[in-house]
């Protein structure tokens, strides 16, 4: 009896016979399935015709005479999704590899902008940390070419907000790239936060999970694993009021929110944790520091002797009222504690006479009170203009005693003039006689560029002259020093050494004694002119800390840096009490105001942004300077007015009280240069001049601008205000 096939246990098998001529038969479909597979060829098709799908079909065949269910049904579901040739056909989105980003993110992109137009803007803000962690992720999963392809397809969208962020990112190909791509470990380390009204929120979701299988599910995997959505209740004033949405819609925004961005954290907050939730900002203390009993006598004996020889005039209060008003003033404000402030040297003479001619000043200045309305006040600002400098200028700073005007080169030295043209005493010799006076003195001693200078505290007096003028100056390099000057000796007195790269900002603190360095490398320093080494480390900043400044009470410092963010610290032990982001670009400039309630901060861009301190929260924007950056700030002493100098060679005064439109928009006009004065109600064409030509940029002026005053091809690198109300202005005539 011939050989016959049995099944048991579900496997397949051949009983052995005596027969040998039978044995190992079995029938006719297994026969030809073994033969099929053994004699498939290229492109899924079977030796002599046979395609894949008729494979599957005998395949299918034999196991269902057979009784193998389970095995016929696997193998159906397995089948239906591949072509003829046997490749698989991708039903999912998410199952496509590295294409499935591209093509979620095409998908997400053309929703926005098809969605309602008041909440495009605000939908529009997932775009950029989603577009970001799509491309990290496909370097991350090794699909270079997808990356560099998903990357190329969808950048032109960001080029105008996050232009220096694409230059980084496009370097990054490999999974090492992002671990040691300082943007990519940004990114990677911190959840990008968004803040998003309920309705647009629910609409995207509800629209994510509808297109589950064409992407969706990837956009949802970007967004909750990378990012902090915030969700906001809508009401009636805030930021997401049915009004403001409107507004938003009405033009196209190329600034991120004020609470947007790496790291996340609540606004104000120097609270980096993602896992804080609402955190209680620290309480500051901004009032005005009270001068001791002992200097205060001092300050009211001299104030009286002063009204004795010079009586006010008809309506003018005296000097003595007026300090006592301000010293009321001063104790009716929370200020810090003397153990909160960095200890100060005990007040000597100089000190006095100083507090004495501030009283004056204050008394006798140009008074810039109420709303200006747009069109007012007449500000005055003096520009000083230097010529046949060759571009080898870096750097602006005026004494406070309106005297001398300080210029840092790239040619690693610093040259100081007299403002007025009058010739400077030269430095004694060593036979006691004085060396012949000039007109302009260098200071010779780094050995790379310059990149700050900052004169001491003083103040002009036509009394006490010599004892209230300057005489020192900081200045900071590219050969990671700093250097103190005496302006008697015209010589160095010390050199500050500690940063671990260039220092690109030094500054006085309000009182004197000690001052605030910004580095290359990514930290701040507090040193005190009587030591060598520095005496606190700010540390927190992800790129070069390019701009710092103090708080008006010498309590509080200010740093601004490349990763467009503005901290505030705690100089007393180093930490940070707040952090502020919402600039589009680095940061280019900081000024605090007189009352020390508001900070200022410009950016690269071409934007003003005023920050209310106590609640860490942004005032307003403020813009009309062309990009290329706003190099220098300075409050009127009532802290209503904001003037402003940057690289298109523009003045610009900026009224702080006068709400602008709450988006930073405004009307558009023509880039700054040569031509005449504009004022807020002035409507301009063209400020560049001359006609039939190639036509200016536009920019955007928002309504809270005064006036501007366009200069003839000179970047204004610094601006002033004095005592008196008056605007210093300084920069290099560029032809």
């Amino acid at each position: 009896m011939s050989g016959q096939a049995s099944h048991s246990g579900g496997n397949l098998g051949v009983r052995p016979t005596t027969n040998g001529s039978n044995a190992g038969t079995v029938s006719m479909p297994q026969q030809r399935a073994s033969d099929a597979s053994m004699n498939v060829g290229n492109g899924g098709q079977v030796a002599g015709g046979m395609s894949q799908q008729n494979l599957n079909g005998i395949v299918l065949e034999y196991l269902s005479k057979k009784g193998y269910n389970r095995t016929e049904s696997m193998l159906r579901i397995e089948s239906a999704n591949q072509d003829v040739d046997g490749r698989p056909v991708y039903t999912r989105v998410e199952d496509s590899g590295g294409l499935k980003y591209g093509k979620a993110f095409d998908l997400f992109k053309t929703w926005i902008e098809e969605n309602l137009e008041i909440y495009k803007p605000d939908l529009r803000r997932l775009l950029w940390p989603v577009f970001v962690y799509s491309f990290l992720d496909l370097v991350t999963d090794f699909y270079p070419r997808e990356a560099k392809n998903f990357f190329n397809n969808f950048r032109e969208s960001f080029e105008n907000e996050h232009e220096g962020d694409l230059r980084t990112l496009q370097a990054i190909a490999l999974p090492e790239h992002v671990k040691t791509n300082e943007l990519a470990k940004i990114y990677h380390s911190q959840r990008y936060r968004v803040t998003l009204s309920q309705t647009p929120y629910f609409n995207m979701i509800q629209f994510l999970e509808g297109k589950e299988k064409d992407g969706g599910a990837v956009i949802v995997a970007v967004i909750s694993t990378h990012l902090n959505v915030v969700i906001t209740e809508r009401t009636g004033e805030d930021q997401f009021s049915l009004a403001r949405l409107l507004e938003r819609a009405r033009h196209t925004e190329d600034f991120p929110a004020e609470d947007e961005g790496i790291p996340g954290h609540n606004p104000g907050s120097a609270n980096i944790d993602r896992n804080a939730g609402t955190t209680v900002l620290t309480k500051l203390k901004l009032g005005q520091v009270i001068l001791d009993s002992e200097a205060r006598q001092d300050v009211l004996a001299d104030l009286e002797e002063e009204d004795k020889s010079n009586p006010p005039t008809t309506g003018q209060p005296t000097l003595v009222d007026t300090f006592e008003q301000r010293i009321k003033r001063e104790e009716s404000e929370e200020v810090p504690g003397r153990t909160e402030l960095p200890p100060r040297p005990p007040p000597l003479a100089r000190d006095v006479a100083m507090e004495v001619q501030r009283v004056k000043e204050n008394r006798d200045r140009f008074q810039i009170s109420g709303r200006t309305g747009g069109v007012g006040p007449g500000i005055s600002v003096t520009m000083f203009t230097f010529h046949n400098t060759n571009d080898s200028i870096t750097c602006l700073d005026f004494s406070k005693d309106y005297l001398l005007v300080a210029a840092g080169t790239d040619m690693n030295y610093i040259r100081v003039w007299s403002i007025d043209g009058s010739p400077l005493p030269g430095p004694s010799q060593l036979d006691g006689q004085e060396s012949r006076p000039t007109a302009s003195h260098r200071l010779i001693g780094h050995s790379g560029p310059v990149y700050a200078v900052s004169f001491a505290p003083a103040t002009a007096s036509s009394v006490h002259q010599n004892l209230t003028k300057c005489k020192q100056l900081l200045s900071s390099s590219a050969d990671r020093s700093v250097r103190l000057w005496s302006l008697d000796a015209w010589a160095c007195l010390v050199v500050y050494r500690g940063h671990d790269g260039p220092v690109w900002d030094v500054t006085w603190a309000p009182h004197g004694h000690y001052f605030l360095t910004g580095s290359y490398d990514r930290t701040a320093r507090l040193w005190s002119t009587d030591r060598v080494d520095y005496l606190r480390l700010f540390v927190g900043h992800d790129r070069d800390v390019d701009h710092v400044c103090f708080h008006p009470n010498d309590s509080y410092i200010f740093t601004g840096s490349s990763d467009k963010m503005v901290r505030m610290w705690l100089p007393s032990n180093g930490y940070p009490v707040r952090m502020f982001t919402g600039h589009a670009g680095s940061i280019t400039a900081l000024a605090c105001s007189p009352d020390g309630k508001i900070l200022a901060s410009a950016d690269d861009s071409g934007t003003i942004i005023l920050w209310d301190l106590v609640p860490g929260k942004l005032l307003k924007r403020m813009r009309g300077h062309g990009k290329g950056g706003i190099w220098s700030l300075a409050w009127s002493v009532e802290s209503t007015v904001v003037v402003s100098g940057g690289a298109d060679g523009t003045v610009r005064v900026w009224d702080v009280q006068l709400a602008n439109d709450a988006s930073g928009q405004g009307k558009g006009i023509s880039e700054g240069g040569a031509g005449q004065k504009i004022d807020g109600a002035t409507q301009v064409s063209n400020v560049s001049g001359a006609g039939g030509k190639k036509k200016a940029k536009e920019v955007v002026v928002t309504s809270d601008q005064i006036s501007a005053f366009p200069t003839k091809k000179s970047p204004v690198y610094k601006v002033m205000f004095t005592q008196q109300n008056l605007v210093l202005a300084g920069g290099a005539y560029l032809p």
